[in-house]
């Protein structure tokens, strides 16, 4: 396949349409059938021919450009002043190569064309026996044109799912340990529950036992009641995930999934999850169940009240409980705060630029246009002057391959009077001298190109202080020379004004701008004129006075005035969203957002186990509180007895809580990129934690101080 954009040209202004050329037996190999219409077929492109002008319709486009006519087979469309007859509509989740209209590939023996083969190997050949085979094959084509192959390389067949696995795989392993986590704090605060619920039924269920109910009728019936839990929680969270289920699917990077991915809620997972629950409500409403179901009928029926105490084995296990589940609580919230600390450290990065104000308007010039070197360059001329004609306009530039903060090629480079080395490397970018004003680059030293230089092709370029810092550490950048052998234009793809053995003078060096993403080092950057490589596709950088995106229609009209039939690229955004749209910051936002509500359904849930014991023990206590109080103690006095029935098992989960995230504190560096667990955030999530268990203590340890002894003598 072959991707480009393409524009209708049937209307009053062009409409960007993105087209994927595939070979005609494409449709038939991916197995796909349409919705409307048929596909591709091996006779639309003959072999050795020229492809019938036909074309299968994408479902967005179908629906957004025809309405979704349901007539629409056997119409024309017209591209770039150039009728096809539409054959079919794809299905909606058919988005292959993300086109808009799916037209037959011709195969061209061109060095200039770039395609992507899909290959689907036999049943039992493994990819390593596929490389193998690949490699020999393309070691003798280039023995054949040695000048189409780097002088190294190595083939690797790679899988769909691949590089979706690679971006997004360590993440949502991560978001799955996290709920695991909360998976087990919660079980936890189940059985807390359960337990501190026991005690105050042990006069019901001694009643019970004592008027001839078996242990089994009772543990079935305690059973039954977590069970009923389990249901109805279960209940409440599918309508949830059900619910919020495509607020998440918002969330995730975008390309992180294949456009053709239906993420919704899976039958499988779903009755998983559901099975999950109710195994969680079976094995931690056992305990409790087994626990209550032995009433000590004597102790039971002598006591001349309705509520007993848990006794010493008991309480031993709700701090136990309570322990773990602060611990686990502890740990969530250091994952989230080290997630967060991660991507608030991104998003405060120096960027080296400014992106405000600012926005990147891709150019696809269309083929057999603008087909010479002078043609291509006073095109682009005339489309900077028209949109530097703006009044909103404070300054425009032009840029190939240059939007940052993940811009420029990858290539090596030579140093004149240096020693070549093949790891010396750098970014290349193709530039306009506004380029610089634009983004607010600054210059350190000597001096940008001459617009009317970079139309005379001036082999001239700026470099930034990663490069001057790392190969003229004691200075002499500025008029020294420098090669990149790879590069060399082969039309009619790239036209070019300089060659392999061009050589560059450094004229100037300006500051470091991001160009490898958010969180890696600024590598190494050269800057050339944009006329020394111009490709098909450019792009125009904007900063205005105004909203960048509110003058988008202005800037495609003042294309339109230049060339009527060239279109921009529909998908536009702001340099600011161009920074959202990087992988690190989307995948840190994801696991920012989802770790911090993770870290606050633990905290309430450790929060409600802690009320919950407190709350149970306050009552259970409340006779023994009043004749304290009968007895002269001071309101305080009951507030410290309460806060210290607590506070140990607090301690203890606070303290196992850090030991165990210190532990793991590899894990957290490698799996949430960028970020580390520093000892702020561990005293602020520890105190956050004391603080939220303090205030759980509080409301009942208050309610227990508040005691008439009077009332509370007569309680039972």
């Amino acid at each position: 396949m072959q991707g480009w954009n393409l524009t209708t040209t049937e209307g009053d202004l062009p409409e960007d349409v993105r087209a994927a050329y595939l070979t005609s037996n494409s449709f038939i190999y991916l197995g796909v059938p349409t919705l409307l219409g048929r596909g591709l077929l091996p006779s639309d492109a003959p072999e050795g021919q020229d492809p019938e002008n036909v074309a299968v319709l994408g479902y967005q486009f179908w629906k957004r450009h025809y309405n979704g006519d349901p007539n629409i087979v056997g119409k024309k469309i017209q591209l770039v002043h150039k009728s096809y007859e539409i054959i079919g509509v794809a299905r909606p989740r058919f988005t292959w190569g993300d086109g808009e209209v799916y037209l037959p590939l011709k195969l061209t023996a061109d060095p200039a064309r770039t395609y992507f083969p899909m290959t689907r190997l036999k049943p039992g050949v493994t990819r390593a026996a596929a490389n193998a085979e690949l490699q020999s094959l393309l070691e003798q084509f280039a023995k054949q044109t040695p000048s189409h192959f780097p002088e190294h390389f190595h083939v690797t067949l790679a899988g769909l799912n691949d590089h979706f696995v690679q971006r997004i795989g360590g993440t949502l392993y991560l978001l799955l340990a996290a709920v695991a986590l909360l998976l087990l704090i919660g079980c936890g605060n189940v059985s807390i529950l359960l337990l501190a619920r026991g005690p105050a039924r042990q006069h019901e269920l001694a009643v019970r036992s004592a008027l001839g109910a078996g242990r089994s009728r009772i543990v079935r019936q305690l059973l039954t009641e977590a069970l009923m839990l389990s249901l109805g929680g279960a209940a409440i969270g599918v309508a949830l995930a059900n619910g919020l289920v495509k607020l998440i699917v918002d969330w995730l990077p975008e390309f992180s999934f294949p456009h053709e991915a239906a993420i919704s809620i899976n039958l499988p997972v779903l009755f998983f999850s559901v099975d999950l629950a109710l195994l969680t409500g079976i094995v931690f409403g056992i305990s409790p169940a087994l626990r209550s179901a032995r009433p000590d009928l004597a102790q039971v029926m002598q006591a001349n009240t309705r509520k007993t105490t848990a006794g010493v084995r008991g309480r031993r296990t709700h701090s136990i409980l309570i322990a773990g589940q602060i611990a686990l609580t502890l740990l969530l919230l250091a994952g989230a705060g080290v997630a967060m600390q991660g991507f608030v450290g991104m998003m405060r990065v120096n960027l080296g630029y400014d992106p405000h104000n600012t926005m990147s308007v891709g150019i696809p010039v269309h083929d057999d246009t603008y087909t010479t070197w002078e043609a291509r360059g006073t095109y682009f001329h005339q489309l900077l002057g028209k949109v530097s004609e703006m009044p909103e306009a404070v300054s425009v530039g032009l840029s190939t391959n240059a939007t940052p903060p993940n811009n420029g090629w990858d290539e090596r480079f030579e140093i004149s009077g240096q020693p070549a080395a093949e790891e010396q490397r750098a970014r290349l970018n193709f530039v306009s001298a506004g380029y610089f004003v634009v983004l607010r680059i600054p210059l350190l030293q000597g001096r940008i190109w001459y617009e009317d230089e970079a139309m005379h092709g001036a082999k001239l370029a700026l470099i930034n202080q990663a490069l001057a810092r790392q190969y003229f550490p004691n200075g002499g950048a500025i008029g020294s020379e420098i090669r990149v052998p790879a590069l060399k234009g082969e039309p009619p793809l790239d036209l070019s004004a300089a060659g392999s053995d061009t050589w560059f003078q450094v004229v100037g060096i300006v500051g470091d701008a991001r160009n490898d993403g958010l969180r890696n080092p600024i590598m190494p950057s050269v800057y050339v004129p944009y006329t020394i490589m111009m490709p098909v596709f450019t792009q125009i950088l904007v900063r205005t006075s105004v909203p960048p995106l509110t003058v988008l229609h202005a800037v495609r009209e003042q294309v339109h005035t230049v060339d009527s039939d060239q279109q921009s690229d529909r998908d536009v955004r702001d340099l600011d969203g161009w920074i959202k749209h990087e992988p690190e910051w989307e995948q840190g936002h994801l696991v920012a957002t989802l770790f911090a509500g993770f870290g606050i359904l633990a905290l309430v849930l450790a929060a409600t186990g802690l009320y919950s014991v407190i709350s149970y023990t306050v009552a259970q206590r409340t006779g023994e509180f009043g004749i304290r109080m009968a007895l002269g103690a001071m309101r305080k006095d009951v507030l410290l007895i309460v806060f210290r029935s607590a506070a140990m098992s607090v301690a203890a989960g606070v303290l196992a809580g850090v030991m165990l995230t210190i532990s793991l504190h590899r894990v957290f560096t490698r799996w949430i990129q960028g970020s580390s667990l520093d000892a702020l955030i561990l005293v602020g999530v520890i105190l956050l934690l004391v603080a939220t268990s303090g205030l759980s203590c509080f409301v009942p340890a208050r309610r227990a101080s508040s005691v008439d002894p009077t009332v509370a003598l007569r309680y039972e």
